[in-house]
C-alpha cells in the first residue's frame, strides 16, 4: 500500500512560470551553470545552484550558497513570483517531446514507503552527493527537485488524467529543447480521494530518476523526526516531492559508452574478442543504432559495426542479462581493463539524447571507440527493483526531462 498524498505546491505566478521552470541542477556543471543563469533573472537554476550568485572560486558547498538559496526563494515567494494553494491538491505534469507524450501525477511519498521499499531503488547512492541536497533541503525548508517515480498503469488513474486535461491548463509552454509543459490541477476531493486510493492499491512505485534527491529528502524527514521528538507522521517533512507516471508512458534512451585507449590492444583483436560473444551483423559508414535487445554498435573512429549477442551468453539473470551488464562483462572488464566503470578515467558515458554522431564526434577528438547500446526497458528496470538488485552505472536515460521550480514541496511552514 502506497501513501501518495495530495499537498499545497509553491509553484511559479502563471506568467512566470516559463522563466523559472529549469533543467535539474545535476545536469550541469558549476560552469555551465553560471553560463546558463547570465541574463535569466527568474530562472530556478539560481536557487538550485546558488553558487551561481557569487564570484568563481566559492566552495560550492558552503554554507553561504544554502543559505542563498533560501534567501532567493522566500523572495520570490514575497514578492509574488511564487504562489501557494490554499488547499491540499493533486496535480498533472504533462510533457510533449518529439509528439510523444507523457503524464504523471504530481504529488507528495512517504519517506516510510522508501525505507519499507514500497518506493523501490536499482541504484546506489553517493554520500557526497547526498549531503549536498540534505543540505540544501534542509536550509531551504523545502524540496525544490521532483523525484521521477513510475508505476504499473492504472485504468482508474488514467481516467481522471483524461478528464482533468480535457480541461484548461494552468501552465502551457515549450521550453528552449522544443519540449512542451503543461500543468493542471487537480482539487475535486472525488478525484483526490480516488487518486489517492488507487495508490494505496499499488503495491510497488519504482525510483525511475533521481535516487540522491529522494534519499536526500528521506534523511532531512528523519532529521526533523528526530528533532521534533513526538511527530505525529502528518507532517510534511514525512513526504517527499514526487511525479508519478504509468510505465506505458516512459521511454528509456540508450546510455552509451566511449573509451579513451584500447589498453594496448589493436582494433583487429578488438573485432575478434567481440565475436567470441557477438555475432557480426554488418558494417556501414553510417552511423547504425542496434535495434533489439543484445545488439550493440561499434564505432572504430571510420566506420560503425553492428553486433548481436550469442544466445549461449544471454542470461535471465535481471542484472547479468542487461544489455549494459553483458558488455561490461564480456568486453570492458577483460579486454580494456575497466573493472569499475564508476571510477575509471578511461571510460566516459554518452547519453541518447545527443545522438550517434555525439559518439562520432568523441572519436575524433578524445576516445578510441564507441559502443552504441540498446535502451534498457522500464520492464527490466522494474524486474531488478523488484529482486532488491542494483543495475551496472548509466543503465537508463530518461527523457524529457522534469524541470524544477515548477512543484516545491515546503517541509516546515
Amino acid at each position: 500500500m502506497a501513501d501518495i498524498r495530495p499537498f499545497m505546491a509553491v509553484r511559479p505566478n502563471k506568467e512566470y512560470a516559463s522563466d523559472i521552470a529549469a533543467l535539474p541542477y545535476d545536469v550541469y556543471s558549476s560552469a555551465e551553470a553560471r553560463e546558463e543563469v547570465k541574463g535569466k533573472p527568474n530562472t530556478f537554476l539560481r536557487i538550485d545552484r546558488a553558487e551561481t550568485n557569487f564570484d568563481e572560486g566559492i566552495d560550492i558547498y558552503d554554507k553561504k550558497v544554502y543559505e542563498k538559496a533560501a534567501s532567493i526563494l522566500n523572495e520570490m515567494i514575497s514578492d509574488g513570483r511564487f504562489i501557494k494553494d490554499n488547499k491540499p491538491c493533486y496535480y498533472i505534469y504533462e510533457l510533449t517531446m518529439d509528439g510523444r507524450v507523457q503524464t504523471g501525477i504530481v504529488a507528495a511519498s512517504s519517506i516510510d514507503d522508501y525505507d519499507n521499499n514500497i518506493i523501490k531503488k536499482h541504484e546506489n547512492t553517493l554520500a557526497a552527493k547526498e549531503q549536498d541536497r540534505i543540505n540544501h533541503i534542509n536550509v531551504c525548508s523545502a524540496q525544490t527537485g521532483p523525484i521521477f517515480l513510475a508505476y504499473r498503469d492504472r485504468s482508474e488513474v488514467d481516467k481522471i488524467v483524461d478528464k482533468v486535461v480535457s480541461g484548461s491548463a494552468e501552465y502551457d509552454f515549450v521550453s528552449e529543447d522544443d519540449v512542451r509543459h503543461r500543468v493542471f490541477l487537480i482539487d475535486n476531493e472525488d478525484d483526490i480521494n480516488t487518486l489517492r486510493q488507487e495508490f494505496s492499491d499499488t503495491d510497488s512505485i519504482y525510483i525511475a530518476d533521481g535516487h540522491h534527491r529522494a534519499a536526500s529528502a528521506v534523511k532531512v524527514g528523519k532529521m526533523r523526526r528526530e528533532a521534533k521528538g513526538n511527530y505525529t507522521g502528518e507532517e510534511e517533512f514525512n513526504y517527499f516531492l514526487s511525479v508519478l507516471f504509468p510505465d506505458n508512458q516512459l521511454m528509456i534512451m540508450d546510455y552509451n559508452r566511449v573509451l579513451k585507449d584500447m589498453n594496448g590492444h589493436s582494433i583487429d583483436e578488438l573485432y575478434s574478442e567481440l565475436e567470441r560473444y557477438f555475432t557480426f551483423s554488418r558494417e556501414s559508414e553510417s552511423p547504425i543504432k542496434p535495434d533489439k535487445k543484445g545488439g550493440v554498435s561499434l564505432y572504430d573512429g571510420s566506420k560503425w559495426r553492428l553486433y548481436n549477442i550469442k544466445d549461449e551468453y544471454t542470461s535471465n539473470d535481471p542484472v547479468k542479462g542487461l544489455d549494459v551488464s553483458l558488455l561490461q562483462e564480456l568486453i570492458l572488464q577483460p579486454f580494456f581493463g575497466i573493472d569499475d566503470p564508476k571510477t575509471d578515467n578511461r571510460i566516459d558515458f554518452v547519453g541518447g539524447i545527443r545522438g550517434l554522431k555525439e559518439l562520432e564526434r568523441r572519436c575524433k577528438t578524445d576516445c578510441k571507440v564507441a559502443f552504441a547500446m540498446y535502451p534498457t526497458d522500464i520492464s527490466e528496470l522494474f524486474d531488478v527493483a523488484d529482486a532488491k538488485r542494483l543495475m551496472p552505472p548509466k543503465s537508463t536515460w530518461f527523457e524529457p526531462k522534469l524541470r524544477s521550480g515548477l512543484f516545491i514541496h515546503e517541509i516546515e511552514k
